[in-house]
């Protein structure tokens, strides 16, 4: 009885645990070229199955391989695409398989990976990535079946264990933390970049603490005037951008962009008009909205994703009887998952077929 090629289950990115945020920025896929890079994994040999998953803090590709050299081939093929030299995405990237790539979306899905640990915000971003990858035609029955359990086990994991106790969120720490540098923000005139998830959630998050004014630039002036109705802010196109620096004290960056949107030397003009005024900008995004000699400038502040994580590891310390309660429950669900997963990884039909999950998925 002849054996056919090995299939298996492979995870492979790189995340803030190993790779700092100017690596990070350069791993990044802007939006509008994710569909070309599923376009890419379809026509990669071995590529079965494939989910992207990419956020702020990680990029990562789960997938259903066969062969023997599809894992070298799949990284050549993402290095190409991402125009990175392999020798560099090998000095920050992970490889998970099987079992442990079932882990790592559990632990990932349940907030415990994050880099705020707790965060809700990530729930949604990986469902947003799996309904992605439907609509892409890579989602087979074994991504399918993986993603499916690990939604039941994180939401379950959530719900019994106090991991997100205060609905902690990359939003939740930027007001905090904007609470503490100006006090009370009645006072405060709020300007928020970009209207996807985290924009929308973080200038949401400023108006229920009681920011006084608030506007919303997008570069979709539809998008910028529901979200601005939503919260009673004023809404324009992300061109306003230089005027609007000068009238707003508090800048949320969290928009798609491949350069700085604002420069030092756009932000030392404006000081001098502010008569040193402090001016507070916030960058959530990847790559990064603000450029980073903003921080060099006298009264003005800049904090990014990495000095959010660090601010949220200070409270860590009483939660972590809760983490680690978590990690136990996501290895035991995270074997149960596995036991049902593997038996189907050599009975697997065309990555074709996969289409037919669009018309009667059930995303959780």
């Amino acid at each position: 009885m002849s054996v056919g090629p090995p299939v298996r289950l492979f995870a492979l990115g790189a995340s803030h645990h190993h790779t700092p945020l100017e690596i990070r920025e350069r791993f990044a896929v802007a939006p509008e070229k994710l569909p070309s890079l599923y376009e890419q994994l379809r026509a990669t040999p071995g590529v079965r199955e494939a989910l992207v998953l990419n956020t702020c803090n990680r990029f990562e590709i789960y997938t259903v391989l066969e062969g023997h050299d599809s894992d070298a081939l799949l990284e050549s093929s993402l290095c190409d695409f991402q125009k990175v030299e392999p020798s560099e995405f090998a000095r920050h990237r992970f490889v998970l398989r099987d079992g442990a790539a079932v882990g790592h979306l559990l632990a990932v899905a349940s907030g415990i990976d994050s880099q705020i640990v707790g965060e809700t915000e990530i729930f949604g971003q990986v469902k947003s990535a799996y309904s992605h990858a439907i609509t892409h035609g890579t989602v087979g029955p074994v991504l399918n079946r993986m993603v499916q359990k690990c939604f039941q086990a994180a939401k379950h994991i959530r719900s019994s264990t106090p991991i997100g106790e205060g609905q902690i969120s990359v939003a939740s720490v930027s007001v905090d933390l904007t609470e503490k540098i100006f006090g009370p923000l009645a006072g405060c005139r709020v300007l928020v970049l970009g209207t996807g998830d985290v924009g929308e959630k973080t200038a949401k998050a400023m108006h229920s603490r009681g920011a006084g004014t608030i506007t919303v630039l997008s570069r979709s002036l539809d998008r910028a005037k529901v979200l601005g109705g939503a919260i009673k802010a004023s809404a324009g196109l992300l061109e306003r951008l230089p005027e609007a620096l000068a009238e707003h004290d508090i800048i949320v960056g969290s928009t798609s962009t491949t350069t700085p949107l604002v420069t030092g030397t756009m932000v030392r003009r404006l000081m001098r008009s502010r008569k040193l005024r402090p001016l507070f900008f916030i960058d959530l995004g990847i790559p990064r909205n603000f450029d980073a000699s903003l921080a060099h400038v006298v009264s003005v502040f800049l904090y990014d994703l990495d000095d959010l994580a660090r601010i949220a590891d200070q409270n860590l310390a009483a939660r972590r009887a809760a983490v680690d309660r978590c990690r136990r429950l996501v290895d035991e669900k995270a074997a149960r998952i596995w036991e049902g997963i593997e038996p189907r990884l050599g009975h697997q039909a065309p990555l074709e077929t996969s289409r037919e999950l669009q018309t009667r998925r059930q995303v959780v």
